[in-house]
């Protein structure tokens, strides 16, 4: 299986850096993975004047990063997602990602004939989100997890009829004990390995 895994953190000492090295080396036991660093490589998360006018044309990407990431997630079976949540939802450079890549054409196509949206991803037959709260699972709750909306939801429905979630949160990030942190990496890999 192709995986493509998607990591959104500034501090490559962090803890979701060492989630993301788990993920990778887990699932590249049994599968083909590619590793996208949003912050490593500088991706930019702002979409362009050009590129918005552009998004409604049969060429919407303007850009050779966001093309490259386009051409890795169309030949995805699996999409994995590693990062910290900020203001209950996604890092601006992971929310960047998805708007300037998953554009009409890649993430999703309209139909001529009904004008409505038709999935673009339908290879993809899995997707993980792996985060981090700072809140507690009660208060991620109260706030709708707009990460876990975006990825597990929305991205479900550009995805294969047959595509199955796997949501991974650490709750309370900031009280953990290093014990805490640890059984996380491991049920990440438990998870993972069953893939």
């Amino acid at each position: 299986m192709q995986v493509l895994v998607v990591f959104a953190h500034p501090d490559p000492n962090s803890f979701n850096r060492a989630l993301c090295d788990r993920a990778v080396t887990t699932l590249a036991r049994k599968h083909e993975v590619t590793l996208i660093d949003l912050y490593a490589e500088g991706f930019d998360a702002a979409m362009t004047t050009e590129e918005r006018i552009a998004y409604e044309t049969s060429d919407p990407i303007r850009c050779d990063k966001v093309r490259a990431s386009a051409e890795l997630i169309r030949n995805a079976e699996a999409l994995v997602f590693v990062y910290p949540t900020w203001w209950f939802g996604l890092p601006a450079v992971l929310k960047g990602w998805l708007e300037r890549v998953l554009v009409p054409g890649v993430g999703f196509f309209l139909d001529e004939k009904t004008n409505k949206v038709v999935p673009g991803l339908r290879r993809v037959r899995r997707i993980a989100g792996i985060t981090t709260y700072g809140s507690s699972r009660w208060n991620v709750a109260l706030m709708n997890d707009g990460g876990r909306r975006i990825i597990g939801r929305c991205l479900r429905m550009m995805s294969s009829k047959l595509c199955r979630r796997t949501w991974l949160g650490l709750y309370g990030m900031d009280r953990t004990t290093d014990a805490q942190r640890h059984d996380f990496l491991a049920t990440v890999e438990q998870k993972l390995a069953r893939w």
